[in-house]
């Protein structure tokens, strides 16, 4: 390229900086109007493919045209950073554009760390709620509609507890247990007998069998999300307050299990062992914080094992980052932290206990190789 500035040339440096000046002014106000949306994540996610070198080198360039000379297709680029600051967007990623059209591109921040029998990206734990008046509203139940009820007595819960089991989102019920429900959005419900609560409970009893005392967290997700004025999406926060609370006054706690139940349809979220019917178990794993590899090692580890002993109990262990949920699940307060759903919303409680038994086999031993450690902690 000839030394020399032409007017060409300097037109299009004036027209660059003024360019440049008038989008980082423009993002600004963006940021300042909508602070939420450039969150200190969110822009690592957005800058991390800049190199130091290659910026000071193109404001060299600017400022100096001797070293001015054919930019490679690689190198940074101002405005399209700009654009991608200001728009959210990936220009050379075509999920960015097909993310919201097609099932499962949308999940660009997001990946299956282990796959289990039947799991694609098409049939993935899905995070949604209806207004806390719906959640709230009581409906009747249907407890006795083909469900075997089990006799045996409640065990003696252990004293030392190391094992807390809460529910981010408690409302989360299966149609199966209510009355005259045909729209599975509508399988909600504050009532314990037929949300996750129950899971809990007998998830808790099935491990005092096992000699593993599990405190269990009732509490109504959203009544107390009401009480403070929050919307569903605060429901982690939520149950973050309980869960601190909990590890606070009882040392013991080492393992957490949020219990969640998938909104997939039975014919994802079921599987016949043995020809018995379980409901199938998904591992979610937020990996926006510090312990995310151990707890994905944990969660990959029961997988593991689950599939071994109970071949197509587990559809795998899924990773999400906060551009596809929250990203975080209160994961980052233990380095034995578990979101774990308890099949779908189409499941029954005979499906249920049965993969609540079996799951409760498989974590028992795992808890009981793993205290010798804790102890020494």
């Amino acid at each position: 390229m000839n030394s020399k500035l032409t007017i060409h040339s300097i037109f299009f440096y004036i027209n660059s900086w003024l360019f440049s000046i008038c989008a980082v002014v423009a993002i600004a106000g963006i940021v300042t109007l909508y602070p939420a949306a450039f969150s200190s994540s969110h822009m690592n996610v957005l800058l991390k493919d800049i190199k130091a070198d290659q910026l000071f080198i193109h404001f060299l360039k600017a400022e100096n045209h001797y070293f001015h000379k054919d930019v490679p297709a690689e190198s940074y680029s101002l405005s399209g950073t700009l654009f991608k600051l200001a728009t959210n967007t990936q220009p050379k990623d075509i999920r960015t554009f097909l993310g919201r059209e097609l099932p499962g591109f949308s999940i660009f921040d997001t990946g299956i760390a282990v796959a289990g029998e039947g799991t694609d990206f098409t049939n993935l734990p899905v995070e949604s709620a209806p207004p806390l008046e719906v959640l709230l509203k009581e409906k009747e139940l249907a407890m006795n509609d083909g469900q075997n009820e089990e006799n045996t007595a409640p065990p003696v819960i252990p004293d030392k507890k190391g094992v807390l089991i809460y529910h981010s989102h408690s409302w989360e019920s299966f149609a199966p247990l209510l009355k005259d429900v045909t729209d599975t959005d509508e399988a909600v419900s504050p009532n314990e007998q037929v949300n996750v609560i129950a899971v809990g409970k007998k998830l808790s009893e099935e491990l005092a069998r096992k000699g593993i005392g599990a405190e269990h967290d009732k509490t109504n997700i959203a009544a107390e999300l009401k009480k403070k004025g929050w919307n569903w999406e605060n429901s982690y926060a939520m149950s973050r307050e309980t869960i601190q609370s909990a590890m606070t006054e009882n040392k013991d706690v080492k393992f957490l299990i949020d219990i969640h139940r998938d909104s997939l349809p039975r014919g994802k979220t079921t599987a016949v062992i043995g020809q018995e019917p379980y409901a199938r178990l998904f591992f979610v794993v937020g990996k926006e914080h510090k312990n995310y590899e151990q707890n994905l090692k944990v969660a990959t580890e029961l997988h593991k094992v689950l599939e071994a002993k109970y071949k197509g109990i587990s559809r795998g262990v899924f990773v999400k980052g906060k551009s596809e949920g929250n990203g975080i699940y209160n994961q980052d307060l233990s380095e034995r932290a578990l979101l774990l759903e308890f099949g779908g919303v189409e499941n029954n409680l005979d499906e249920l206990n049965n993969s609540i038994k079996a799951f409760a086999d498989v974590f028992s031993d795992y808890y009981w190789k793993a205290e010798p450690v804790n102890a020494e902690n």
